[in-house]
């Protein structure tokens, strides 16, 4: 067993990216491709949306935990 080639395992090149993207044409046919990236645009660009409002949030929700309440003591019974 050759050592050497296990942590490279994990990176793709170039001609293993043409193998799947040829998979792919076969398996889901030339018509249906745009459909499937159309989708995938619209799922990535919802989730980056989906970030960025998270990214607003945490802001606003930091800034009303360090905000001392400005309530006035109210008077107890004397």
């Amino acid at each position: 067993m050759n050592l050497v080639a296990i942590p490279l395992a994990g990176f793709i090149g170039g001609g293993e990216w043409v193998w799947i993207l040829l998979i792919v044409l076969l398996l889901f046919g030339g018509a249906k491709l745009p459909a499937l990236a159309r989708g995938l645009g619209q799922s990535v660009k919802e989730f980056k949306k989906a970030q960025r409002e998270d990214d607003d949030e945490k802001p606003a929700a930091e800034a009303k935990k360090t905000e001392a309440p400005k309530s006035s003591p109210t008077p107890g019974p004397n």
